[in-house]
């Protein structure tokens, strides 16, 4: 068997129609399905929630639930809250730029860009708290070749020793700021 391609990722929400409209408003992306019941599908459980489902683009989706009747989400507290997050693709640094500014006129923190050598992100929240990014490619086909090369040795290193291999320092050299 081989994945043909994701079919959604969900997460949870605390205000279904807020998220969809705040991710069509802010995001373009347009709103596809809902699906609601007071029984969860899987387990039989009686939970009722709202599954909202959002065209992210080339067939991904974006799915959040609603679940009034859980305890008030949070979040992982013993992860960083930079580390969960979800990166989504736009086609170019000037999109990038543009989209930075039609958030932070909306009064939304952003953070970035930041250059990664191979994309640049900005980073910000959506009003659930998710972390999202917004990432352009800027890498040449030379550096994903040499980033190839050594993936197997980095992983290898970084299993034995859990410090960062110096495989791809090149990546954080001063001259990419």
């Amino acid at each position: 068997m081989k994945i043909k391609q994701i079919h959604h990722v969900a997460y949870r929400c605390i205000d279904a129609k807020q998220t969809v409209d705040w991710y069509v408003k802010h995001l373009n992306m347009n709103f596809v399905l809902a699906i609601a019941e007071n029984e969860v599908p899987s387990t039989k459980a009686p939970d009722p929630y709202m599954h909202v489902f959002l065209d992210a683009g080339h067939g991904n989706v974006l799915a959040f639930f609603e679940l009034p009747t859980q305890p008030a989400m949070d979040r992982d507290r013993n992860t960083p809250a930079w580390v969960q997050h979800l990166a989504l693709e736009v086609a170019s640094m000037d999109e990038l730029l543009a989209a930075k500014e039609r958030l932070v006129a909306a009064g939304i923190d952003v953070i970035g860009p930041v250059n990664h050598a191979i994309f640049k992100s900005i980073y910000f929240f959506d009003p659930n708290g998710h972390r999202l990014e917004l990432a352009a490619n800027i890498g040449t086909p030379e550096m994903m070749e040499k980033l190839d090369a050594v993936k197997w040795d980095m992983l290898e290193e970084w299993s034995q020793t859990r410090r960062a291999p110096k495989h791809a320092a090149w990546m954080h050299a001063p001259e990419q700021a």
